[in-house]
């Protein structure tokens, strides 16, 4: 039995056998064999909805297949939801699925109009760019005043994050610049034709249009008021939380295990989504992109909570959260300390 059952998931615990995992090899990678029929015993089933697309989730996928989830007593099902915010959320209001990553921002907003979910985990940081030519002329937030930005959907997660970023940067994100849209893969083709002056996109495209366009980085969801912040977070519908509280707690074990895993050998992961999703990039760039990201660190109990906090702070800037919304309130009211 894992440490991760016998010390009854505490956050020390956790922590270090995260850590341990990271430099010695989650067992059944280290040694390159799968331990999906090793576990003897009933598995918990569980569906987990999952950006199939999205260069950060590639671990969700590396878990399943590598035995990871099954590892922790889990029986994981995916179901895959595309890039759409509206998706992820879908997914859980029909129950295609019962919990999964997505990015903070989609969460919020539904939650504040009442759909029943818990946030229980942060996985990392990073995984989105505002990019540009390099003849441009357009350097910093503040020079993409009156230009157009293209993306991908008229409420894509990265119009969502830099409109925040625009508004602390002193730039009002729906009357200083103009957003248009563009087939997703088409975005960057859209500002080398001059269609639009900057591109707001997700990994891994955003990453290999900028090694191969050779754009510049405006912004990421790493730096300025993103820094040190959490980009994707694990939600859960409510009744199924209420009823499978020890279930979450063993996803929340497993995806420690594997982003810390991920930190470390970022090839390996790099490889498997190179191999499995077929992304159009080379392992070397997939492997840059995974790297790049804050796999590392991670975020429970009150530090996701503040997270949760700001992030309502930074959509009641944009007007997309309501005036009246208490971030400290609905912070504390849809968090969930997972290992407390």
């Amino acid at each position: 039995m894992s440490a991760f059952l016998r010390d009854g998931l505490s956050r020390r615990s956790l922590l270090k056998t995260g850590a341990a995992a990271a430099g010695l090899g989650a067992i059944g990678i280290a040694t390159g064999q799968s331990v999906r029929h090793a576990m003897a015993g009933n598995l918990t089933k569980i569906k987990l909805e999952w950006t199939e697309v999205a260069a950060c989730h590639a671990p969700i996928g590396f878990a399943l297949e590598k035995g990871i989830f099954q590892k922790h007593g889990l029986d994981v099902e995916l179901f895959y939801q595309g890039a759409s915010g509206q998706t992820l959320i879908q997914a859980l209001a029909t129950r295609k699925a019962e919990a999964g990553p997505g990015l903070l921002y989609d969460w919020l907003k539904p939650i504040e109009q009442g759909f029943d979910v818990k946030l229980f985990a942060g996985s990392h940081g990073g995984c989105q760019s505002i990019l540009t030519p390099q003849d441009s002329g357009i350097r910093t937030l503040t020079d993409l005043k009156s230009k157009t930005i293209g993306t991908f959907d008229v409420m894509s997660p990265s119009r969502v994050a830099f409109s925040v970023s625009l508004k602390k940067a002193g730039l009002d994100p729906e009357r200083d610049v103009t957003w248009k849209v563009f087939p997703f893969d088409l975005v960057a083709q859209a500002v080398l034709r001059g269609e639009a002056d900057a591109l707001a996109h997700m990994d891994p495209w955003a990453y290999g249009w900028e090694k191969e366009h050779k754009f510049h980085r405006v912004a990421d969801t790493q730096t300025d008021s993103f820094q040190d912040r959490v980009c994707c977070v694990l939600g859960v519908n409510g009744d199924y939380y209420a009823a499978n509280q020890d279930a979450l707690k063993r996803v929340a074990a497993a995806n420690l295990e594997v982003h810390q895993y991920t930190a470390a050998h970022p090839d390996e992961v790099a490889q498997w989504y190179f191999d499995t999703l077929r992304p159009g990039m080379s392992v070397e760039t997939l492997t840059e992109v995974l790297g790049s990201f804050t796999y590392h660190e991670h975020w429970f109990g009150d530090k996701l909570r503040d997270e949760v906090k700001r992030g309502y702070e930074d959509l009641k800037l944009t007007g997309v959260a309501d005036a009246s919304t208490d971030p400290e309130e609905i912070a504390s009211r849809i968090t969930i300390d997972i290992f407390a």
